[in-house]
């Protein structure tokens, strides 16, 4: 691991790839931490990129100098326009893309920055000084200091899958999900809405 990286991201999917590439981009020494380097911008569901509604997310995060749009271009077995009968309003561009070419892709993408690094692991708790985020402690109890944290844990942050009447904690099917990281962010002064409390209406 990074001894005391710039950042550390918790978490490779979607958001913690492009955060820790826009990390690294800006010249800063990055740690990107996720429970399985196999997972890496895994693709759970369907494999598409855009489609009504998300297409414009992901093209302002091409124009921010992202990973996904990049990724989909390369990965990309169907390109679909949709709604190009009606209006430009409620057009938009559906990108299928192989389930396996894209995160190989992003893969190759991420390791041509020098001052990104890998980790395998689980952060079981933030570190806070002052009410910021100066690191994280992971589940083998060792201490991370950084900069700057970006949490990106997605659906593993205290997951459950629910089947029919059944449910389990799981970020995943098979896969474990991210305990303990939850409980300590009331203790930082965070919630939902962001580090300091939502102002009352009126």
């Amino acid at each position: 691991m990074v001894s005391q990286p710039d950042v550390i991201v918790v978490g490779a999917g979607h958001a913690g790839c492009e955060a820790a590439a826009a990390a690294a981009r800006l010249g800063c020494t990055t740690l990107l931490l996720t429970t399985n380097l196999d997972c890496l911008a895994l693709l759970s569901c369907n494999p598409a990129v855009g489609g009504i509604g998300k297409s414009q997310l992901a093209r302002e995060v091409d124009a921010l100098g992202g990973l996904m749009a990049r990724a989909a271009d390369v990965s990309g077995i169907h390109f679909r326009r949709l709604n190009a009968g009606k209006g430009k309003a409620v057009q938009a561009t559906r990108i299928q893309v192989d389930r396996h070419g894209y995160p190989a892709t992003v893969r190759r993408l991420l390791t041509g920055f020098a001052e990104l690094r890998f980790a395998q692991g689980r952060a079981r708790e933030l570190l806070v000084r002052r009410r910021r985020a100066v690191g994280i402690v992971t589940d083998l109890g060792e201490p991370i200091r950084a900069r700057a944290v970006v949490l990106t844990p997605g659906t593993f942050l205290d997951g459950i899958v629910h089947i029919g009447l059944e449910r389990w904690p799981a970020g995943r099917i098979g896969e474990a999900p991210s305990t303990g990281l939850r409980a300590t962010l009331p203790r930082s002064g965070s919630n939902s809405a962001g580090s300091r409390p939502a102002p009352r209406p009126g």
